[in-house]
């Protein structure tokens, strides 16, 4: 991993501690026994909405740049009524 990449991720986990301390912040206790889920749920459509315009709607080049299969980037995106 070069310097550039390395410093990129550290931006990228500084930038997500942040957005996911302030969330927590706002989530009462009731919402909080769940955090994984909504968490994994906010994350993962935006990040599959940009995978999928990065790839201009290539399903094998998205599943491929995410390091899953393809038939879970289907289970995904119809998840996230994005098929």
């Amino acid at each position: 991993m070069n310097t550039a990449t390395r410093a990129l991720d550290s931006s990228l986990s500084e930038t997500v501690t942040r957005t996911l301390q302030d969330y927590l912040n706002t989530l009462g206790d009731h919402e909080a026994s769940n955090i994984y889920r909504l968490v994994v749920d906010e994350v993962e459509r935006p990040m599959l909405e940009v995978m999928m315009r990065y790839t201009h709607g290539n399903q094998s080049r998205a599943a491929q740049c995410m390091g899953i299969n393809r038939a879970t980037l289907r289970t995904k995106l119809k998840r996230h009524n994005l098929l």
